[in-house]
């Protein structure tokens, strides 16, 4: 059965847009690979957005997201694992072909674990207040700005 999406809380709704940018890094990649791009092309892209939209998004989550259900939930456990080992890939520098196709996958497996499954759950049991507070803390720039110098994916 496919997944339903889930009406997102407005205070969650910021992270979900991000989630997407994330998302299309994944398919940026494999559509690179697919036009037979060099790799360090778009490991110079990977690594821009990495430094400028995912650690910044990992802190959030960590600092004010993932600490609404405890610390030892399973779910939290796992998105935390996965951060690591995304930055981890993202610090790689050995195979680019080899790590890029690695990112790709586990990025856009762990974004959609994220929405299917961690954020239904903090939705679930986040309280206005905290949910409220989030809004405060996390206000994002309304536009999303592009590394658009080599669009190796158009």
């Amino acid at each position: 059965m496919p997944h339903k999406p889930q009406k997102r809380h407005k205070a969650l709704q910021p992270l979900s847009r991000e989630h997407h940018h994330g998302l299309l890094l994944s398919w940026k990649i494999r559509t690179g690979f697919n036009k037979n791009i060099e790799p360090e092309r778009m490991r110079t892209y990977a690594n821009w957005f990495f430094e400028n939209h995912l650690i910044p998004h990992f802190e959030i989550e960590e600092a004010h997201i993932f600490p609404i259900l405890k610390p030892d939930h399973e779910l939290i456990k796992r998105a935390l694992a996965e951060h690591r080992r995304l930055k981890r890939l993202f610090s790689e520098t050995e195979n680019d072909t080899k790590t890029l196709s690695k990112i790709e996958e586990e990025l856009e497996k762990h974004i959609r674990f994220e929405e299917r499954v961690l954020f239904p759950e903090i939705q679930k049991v986040a309280t206005e207040t905290q949910l409220k507070q989030i809004e405060i803390i996390h206000q994002p720039e309304e536009r999303f700005e592009d590394k658009l110098d080599d669009e190796f994916w158009k």
